[in-house]
């Protein structure tokens, strides 16, 4: 059975939306504004692109990471040539872009559910706050990366959902603070 891996930056008070400087949210870049740069804290960011085998993406995530990526041939080298995976309803083949290697679309969470059963490694989760939240309450994730920044964003894409449900216990299986107030959290989902 593969390990699916949730990685996100997350402020402080759970939104994982715009990290990077996406278009469309207010405070989009937030991980880079204000906060020091430490490349210690972004040592688990290389180390999730050669241990994953494959990558899951939710459509939204797909389709801005896609014009992208692919031409970030030095920073996501691995990420690039690992077959990804795509869980939407909507998108069909002929919207894959062709420059990004190996990528199947799948229709729900029961094609995760079918992909964990393959052989091969872990999966890493990237982006897409509407397919976290859904894997999550259908308790497919086993672990979660985090790199938690000193910020407080207010309105913004959760990584959680506020689904009723009953208590998910976790495992912490790595920390590390950093001087720029970022902060690494590994857990397991305890089974």
């Amino acid at each position: 059975m593969r390990t699916l891996i949730a990685t996100a930056f997350v402020s402080l008070d759970g939104v994982i939306e715009g990290p990077g400087g996406e278009p469309g949210y207010r405070n989009s870049g937030w991980t880079f504004k204000d906060i020091a740069f430490d490349e210690a804290a972004y040592e688990m960011k290389g180390r999730e692109q050669s241990e994953a085998t494959a990558m899951l993406l939710g459509r939204v995530s797909y389709q801005a990471f896609s014009p992208v990526w692919p031409d970030m041939t030095e920073e996501f080298a691995d990420y690039n040539a690992m077959p990804k995976y795509v869980v939407s309803t909507t998108l069909k083949d002929e919207d894959l872009v062709s420059n990004w290697g190996e990528t199947s679309i799948l229709r729900s969470l029961d094609d995760v559910a079918a992909l964990k059963e393959t052989e091969g490694g872990p999966i890493s989760i990237h982006g897409s706050a509407t397919l976290n939240r859904n894997l999550s309450d259908a308790g497919l994730i086993d672990r979660y990366h985090l790199l938690v920044f000193p910020v407080l964003l207010g309105a913004g894409k959760r990584l959680f959902s506020d689904t009723d449900k009953d208590k998910q216990n976790l495992a912490l299986t790595e920390s590390e603070s950093y001087g720029n107030g970022i902060q690494k959290l590994v857990y397991d989902v305890v089974r």
